[in-house]
């Protein structure tokens, strides 16, 4: 796999777990703790996403 088909993979959950964030956050039935590890999940992507763009 190459670095730019990598970052698009990671780009495409990144965007994926955007929307079941955005999903959770309208449903008032969610735990907070599954939204809070969606959250995570997120973030650490969006932090991969970073690093390997900078090489």
């Amino acid at each position: 796999m190459t670095l730019s088909s990598h970052l698009q993979e990671l780009r495409r959950k990144h965007e994926t777990l955007s929307e079941k964030v955005e999903t959770a956050q309208r449903n008032p039935g969610t735990d907070d703790i599954h939204l809070t590890e969606l959250k995570k999940q997120k973030l650490r992507l969006k932090e991969e996403i970073t690093r390997l763009a900078r090489h």
